[in-house]
């Protein structure tokens, strides 16, 4: 088997590393960056990607879809800090295999990474049930959110003013105005700074 680990934190990828090699025969290869890891899937074709939503630059959401692009048959465990059903969904409809929180036991992080080799989908037990809840109760305008407008939210929880969120999604700043503007449609709210608090209450795990 063959896992490529994306995460912008080599400590992650390191314990990640090793906890795989405790309970899994694989060789695993490591990426930073999504522009690094693209290089690797390209040249190893891995049997599957380990993802971190929270990278640098565009982010994992945005990775997910290159990678899909590159090979529709890819499989990709999104692995992550956050556990908002909304983050669970996308990465699901985006083309994820499975959904897998850092704050899981190694035991079901591997179980997960086999389901998905094997070409099942694996969304981690605790989340599961939030996100069928999610999925079947009343509409949230917050699932409407692209990938694209998902990025923005979590730059603006971090922070980031958005010129910022611009030059860091290499968009024109115009184009990060119209989508926050559209945001807040969609979340029915008329004050940037609701839609700040928005932000960081979804990025608050």
């Amino acid at each position: 088997m063959k896992i490529l680990i994306v995460d912008d934190h080599s400590v992650v990828r390191e314990g990640v590393r090793r906890l795989l090699g405790v309970f899994v025969e694989a060789a695993v290869l490591e990426a930073g960056t999504g522009k690094e890891a693209l290089t690797l899937f390209r040249t190893e074709r891995p049997d599957i990607v380990v993802l971190d939503l929270n990278l640098p630059g565009a982010g994992g959401l945005d990775l997910l879809k290159r990678l899909l692009a590159e090979d529709p048959r890819a499989r990709v465990l999104i692995f992550s800090m956050h556990t908002t059903p909304v983050y669970i969904a996308r990465a699901l409809q985006s083309g994820a295999k499975g959904y897998v929180s850092k704050g899981a036991s190694a035991d079901e992080l591997v179980e997960a990474i086999r389901k998905v080799v094997a070409g099942e989908r694996y969304v981690e037990r605790d989340l599961a049930a939030e996100l069928a809840l999610h999925t079947l109760g009343p509409s949230e305008p917050n699932k409407a959110l692209s990938a694209r407008e998902l990025d923005i939210m979590r730059l603006l929880a971090q922070g980031k003013d958005l010129t910022s969120i611009a030059d860091q999604l290499g968009i024109s700043y115009k184009t990060v105005a119209n989508s926050c503007t559209g945001i807040k449609q969609k979340l029915m709210v008329e004050r940037s700074s609701d839609l700040i608090r928005i932000a960081v209450e979804l990025h608050a795990e």
